[in-house]
């Protein structure tokens, strides 16, 4: 990614409704569906300035891993020891068959080779282990946001499940979210297209507005996995190897 996304990133994900809203909605949706054991041991790859990483410490031992040597100086502070720094696909020096959870939060859309990335990923979970995936939805959304993270792809629900199915695993409860604002984040992606006003800047709206989003966004928590969505700017599962 670009650095001035982590510099975004780090200036930001604890005010806009976007990460408060969204570390929720996988938190409830990690309650209901993941089945971990007491006291999962939990990797997160890419972690980014490790604001979900209390998130994640809610369900058991978190260790993280962060490319990113900024990004990753701030994550390790947020986790109290030294985050790691093993890129994927390759993951040296990670344990393999250790992890009874594996979280991917928009991660897998940076990796040239996703299924590489993803059986990699299988390697390390324990029996019974699961991956936690967010990706973002929909080729034809693509705009200078993704172009600033470095993504290689945004995911429909079929090529996502195709992925995860070449690398040996099977998804559970695949569906899309961010849907509630969905409409606004479309019309802003063809109004960027059509006005040449297409840019990367996704710092925080007026207070009010970052708020009534964050409200909006937050009461998919209660939706995601238990109503039908039909569309939304994310897609999240859980996958877990094959039998």
């Amino acid at each position: 990614m670009d650095r001035i996304v982590y510099d975004r990133m780090a200036a930001h994900d604890s005010t806009h409704w976007w990460y408060r809203a969204r570390r929720d909605i996988l938190a409830d949706y990690l309650a209901r569906y993941g089945e971990l054991p007491a006291n999962a041991r939990i990797l997160e790859i890419g972690c980014g300035t490790g604001h979900n990483l209390p998130m994640l410490a809610a369900f058991g031992s978190v260790e993280a891993i962060e490319i990113d040597p900024a990004a990753r100086a701030i994550a390790s502070q947020r986790l109290g020891r030294p985050v790691g720094a093993s890129p994927l696909p390759a993951l040296p020096d990670v344990p393999r068959g250790q992890y009874d959870l594996v979280a991917v939060l928009d991660v897998i859309e940076h990796i040239e080779d996703d299924v590489a990335a993803l059986n990699a990923i299988r390697s390390l979970l324990a029996p019974g282990g699961k991956v936690l995936i967010a990706v973002p939805a929909h080729q034809w959304m693509w705009s200078a946001h993704d172009v600033v993270n470095h993504h290689h792809r945004r995911y429909s629900q079929r090529s996502l499940r195709a992925a995860i199915d070449a690398a040996g695993l099977e998804a559970e409860k695949l569906t899309p979210f961010n849907s509630l604002l969905f409409p606004l984040a479309a019309g802003a992606r063809v109004m960027g297209r059509l006005t040449g006003r297409d840019d990367s800047d996704d710092a925080p709206p007026p207070p009010a507005i970052n708020s009534l989003f964050e409200g909006i966004f937050r009461l998919e928590r209660h939706l995601v996995g238990r109503v039908p969505m039909l569309t939304g700017v994310s897609i999240v599962t859980l996958a877990r190897p094959k039998a």
